[in-house]
């Protein structure tokens, strides 16, 4: 397996290069969503390991090499990790699947990620310039801006994409020469274990590198709060993300969010002129909304279609939709597996029972599928869902879901899709469909959402930045903003020929 350092199977926390126990003894079982049998046990870790990471964090960063390291030297650690991954890609989607019951493929796909990631950071500290000489107007005076690492980070890391989603954080903050301790999600933590062991073995000094598995509500308040910890990156829902902000505010760490999104996803008619263009547009409506079972923060969970093509639209989508290959992830063929846990069910089965209650028409799904060899009935499966009929007031399209269940809205007009469209309290992401390249551009450039599309859904890159508006959050993840949030920026101002002042007489 990826993990090749000693440890015994409970002895998930990181501290200083040591696998350890929780200091209370405890233990969480690790569910498979797919059959909600225990497949791994690992330490619950409680406020004292926190302490213990955070200390060994801390030491690292004071007094180890790691801050000091050069920056080529950095770089290349990195790229170490990047081939490790590569090397246990196989190993590695497979973990990942079981843990977030996503297929086998979207884990390999999310691996290909992570080590994306870890190249992208390793390539932009290494070509960075050493600092930016500021033009004083004296040729006595040196005056340059510099980065430095911020400190000890928290990081705290979200159920549904555990690796990338961890890598997106640890990868930039090791790259500008920080410390760590990063907290996974209780439910999903397996992959972020396996990465600590290949940081390790890809030559991390001891205490770089710190892992906590436990609770939010126990390690990560703690960590948030945590006078040891300089900054803390929060990716997950809007209710947690606030919390993290409040614990944060007595010490003035600084903080990037990443939060929940309502993401609207507009399809003009003349989209849908050609078959081709229909075909595509239903294509990506159904990616939009169903990848991962729907449990993606950049969603296309608000389907806003113009109302001259919705019937057609929605009745194919509504039938492709229905022939969406529901099972274990790991079972051949198999397109879309089970929520993350019983308790996600719950929460998707309310808000679907709310909209009917609200005059939602079900379109499709609304339901437990029937069980099969590869869907057994203790998995926590539901069907892809579409509601139609569906409008603001309603609390399915105003709050985010995160599950399988795509929402109809129509308009008429550019100017009713854009108001749709912004017509919510968050900001993360959005699309624009359309063959009228000018009007796409003009849809796209007044939406505000942190990320959008045109004539395509959910692809990112490295290289761009990630964030939202609104309640989706505060900080910028990849690209050259998710390395600054990393760091600390230093005016260095430097007298080459000190002279007297004589400000005062005497």
């Amino acid at each position: 397996m990826a993990d090749r350092t000693e440890r015994q199977p409970q002895a998930t926390i990181h501290a200083d290069g040591a696998w350890l126990a929780a200091v209370s003894g405890a233990t969480r079982e690790i569910l498979d969503p797919a059959d909600a049998r225990p497949f791994a046990v690992v330490a619950e870790g409680d406020e004292r390991d926190a302490d213990r990471a955070v200390a060994a964090a801390r030491h690292a960063f004071d007094r180890g090499p790691w801050p000091r390291t050069p920056v080529a030297e950095r770089a290349a650690l990195l790229r170490r990790v990047a081939a490790l991954l590569v090397r246990d890609r196989e190993e590695l989607g497979l973990l990942e699947s079981r843990d977030a019951g996503k297929t086998v493929e979207e884990g390999r796909v999310d691996i290909d990620c992570v080590a994306d990631a870890f190249r992208y950071f390793a390539d932009l500290v290494a070509a960075e310039a050493p600092g930016r000489v500021v033009d004083a107007g004296s040729p006595d005076i040196h005056s340059v801006v510099v980065h430095e690492p911020v400190g000890v980070c928290a990081l705290i890391t979200p159920w549904n994409y555990p690796l990338l989603q961890a890598s997106w954080k640890i990868a930039p903050a090791l790259a500008a020469g920080n410390t760590f301790v990063i907290k996974p999600s209780e439910i999903t933590p397996m992959t972020t274990i396996a990465l600590i062991g290949l940081l390790t073995e890809a030559g991390l000094p001891a205490g770089v590198a710190n892992l906590v598995t436990g609770p939010g509500h126990t390690v990560g308040a703690r960590l948030a709060e945590h006078p040891g910890v300089d900054l803390v990156s929060f990716t997950g829902g809007l209710a947690s993300g606030t919390k993290v902000a409040q614990a944060a505010a007595p010490t003035v760490k600084k903080v990037a969010l990443e939060l929940g999104g309502k993401n609207p996803n507009v399809v003009f008619a003349d989209a849908c002129a050609t078959e081709e263009g229909f075909d595509t547009a239903v294509d990506q409506a159904l990616n939009a909304a169903f990848i991962h079972s729907g449990q993606v923060c950049s969603a296309g969970a608000r389907l806003i279609v113009e109302e001259s093509v919705r019937e057609r639209f929605v009745a194919e989508l509504a039938r492709r939709a229905q022939k969406i290959r529901l099972g274990r992830g790991t079972a051949d063929g198999v397109e879309c597996g089970p929520l993350v846990s019983e308790q996600q069910r719950a929460k998707v089965e309310a808000y679907v029972a709310s909209a009917l209650e609200e005059g939602a028409v079900l379109r499709c799904g609304g339901k437990r599928p029937d069980p099969s060899p590869e869907r057994p009935a203790t998995g926590w499966f539901y069907e892809p869902t579409v509601l139609d009929a569906c409008h603001r007031e309603m609390r399915v399209v105003r709050e985010e879901v995160f599950g399988p269940v795509l929402t109809v809205e129509t308009f008429r007009t550019e100017e009713e899709a854009v108001r749709l469209a912004n017509d919510t309290e968050y900001g993360l992401a959005g699309a624009v469909w359309s063959a009228d390249t000018a009007k796409a551009r003009r849809v796209a450039s007044r939406l505000r959402h942190g990320t959008v599309w045109i004539n395509d859904f959910h692809p990112y890159l490295p290289q761009a930045e990630w964030g939202g508006f609104g309640r989706s959050g505060t900080g910028r993840e990849l690209g050259p903003a998710g390395l600054a949030e990393y760091r600390e920026t230093k005016h260095v101002y430097e007298n080459l020929a000190p002279k007297p002042v004589r400000w005062f007489a005497g």
